[in-house]
């Protein structure tokens, strides 16, 4: 059964959303972007639905300035106070709960990372995590280029040279040769982790809860992220004995067909029910 009710964070109320069900472990969303507690094409509810279908209650909220929430919205990486709200406001709505595992995708993943161990959940499952200094809304795709890293504008160039109809644009004449010169340029550099993706491999080095990593392999994010996960500052977390890893051979960021739905459905169980 599905309900809404409010909770406060911080002086402000914030809208959320229960599916209910009798399991002791719950699921706690947490969204990504500027998201809607719904999700993309009402994707996180459809999900919420299909995890309680499955015996375990779940829980969605807009964070602060968010849908039907109060306050001003600051972005993912001021959200420490909405994820501990949430938690508390999801224990007490759900007394029998003994257990709370939280999932967010894009940046949602990345406050969860920092945040998630001090805020009483007890395990994360986290989707193409977001580890770019620019906002996760992807805008303009020029200046979402130019942050890419070198894995990542390899890879899209691959990907290019196996497509007809991109060869045909380069043989005449329909593609910029100066983005292409820009691009193998970067493409050839080397990758500096600083900023948030150091944060983000120093909190997942520390982390001390069961954290599963999901993958889109071919999402740009995802891209992204990979190509941070094998770079020197995340040694240490790739050793983390809590940290395990899951890839899908997608390029959707939001799992959007009905197999990319099932899967993460699927991982997100393995992670409640382990």
């Amino acid at each position: 059964m599905r309900r809404h009710f409010p909770f406060d964070c911080a002086g402000e109320t914030l809208a959320a959303t229960l599916d209910g069900a009798d399991g002791t472990t719950g699921l706690l969303i947490v969204s990504g972007g500027n998201e809607i507690r719904s999700g993309a094409h009402a994707g996180m509810a459809a999900l919420a639905a299909a995890v309680a279908a499955a015996g375990h209650p779940v829980m969605r909220y807009d964070r602060r300035g968010i849908g039907d929430s109060t306050g001003a919205n600051a972005g993912f990486d001021a959200s420490a106070d909405d994820i501990t709200a949430a938690v508390q406001a999801m224990r007490a709505e759900v007394p029998t709960l003994t257990r709370l595992v939280a999932f967010g995708n894009c940046d949602a993943a990345s406050a969860l990372a920092l945040y998630g161990p001090a805020a009483g959940i007890d395990a994360l499952v986290l989707a193409n995590m977001w580890t770019l200094e620019i906002e996760s809304d992807e805008g303009d795709e020029t200046e979402a280029a130019a942050t890419m890293t070198a894995g990542a504008i390899r890879s899209r160039y691959l990907a290019k040279l196996k497509d007809p109809r991109e060869l045909w644009r380069l043989a005449s004449g329909g593609v910029n040769l100066g983005k292409v010169v820009r691009g193998l340029k970067q493409a050839t550099a080397k990758t500096e982790v600083t900023g948030l993706a150091a944060k983000l491999g120093q909190a997942l080095a520390d982390m001390p809860l069961p954290t599963k990593l999901l993958v889109a392999e071919h999402d740009r994010t995802a891209l992204w992220f990979l190509e941070h996960w094998d770079s020197e500052p995340f040694t240490p977390a790739r050793t983390n004995p809590n940290i395990t890893t899951a890839r899908l051979d997608s390029g959707s960021h939001s799992f959007a067909s009905a197999d990319d739905k099932a899967w993460l459905r699927d991982r997100i169980l393995e992670a409640l029910t382990s």
